[in-house]
């Protein structure tokens, strides 16, 4: 469990790798929707698709062995396990968010958001 200034921390440590992760599914997107619709793309063939998937997922993964637990890829989501005056609770960041402004309660999900 983090507090909220604990998770306001990961979150800022985790920048540089949110920043890639959103290069790459940009990336991705864009390779799979040329080679679908084109059969080629700038960004390479099939092997490189195949390519820049592995490594947006991995991408994804580590994240949450860095304390966040990815909800969503698109747009990316990402709680942190914490406490609100003795409750158990999810300090929510949203991708666009430039820190982490609400919390939800585990059991509501993200319908349940409140402002910090």
């Amino acid at each position: 469990m983090a507090t909220l200034e604990e998770a306001r921390t990961i979150i800022a440590e985790l920048r540089p790798d949110i920043d890639e992760l959103l290069v790459l599914r940009a990336d991705l997107a864009e390779i799979q929707a040329d080679l679908l619709h084109a059969g080629t793309s700038r960004f390479g063939g099939l092997a490189d698709a195949k390519g820049l998937e592995a490594r947006f997922y991995a991408g994804v993964e580590a994240l949450g062995t860095k304390g966040a637990e990815v909800k969503g890829i698109a747009p990316l989501l990402l709680d942190f396990p914490g406490e609100r005056d003795g409750v158990p609770v999810l300090w929510c960041w949203l991708e666009g968010d430039e820190d982490i402004g609400w919390y939800h309660r585990e059991d509501c999900g993200f319908p349940g958001r409140r402002p910090v």
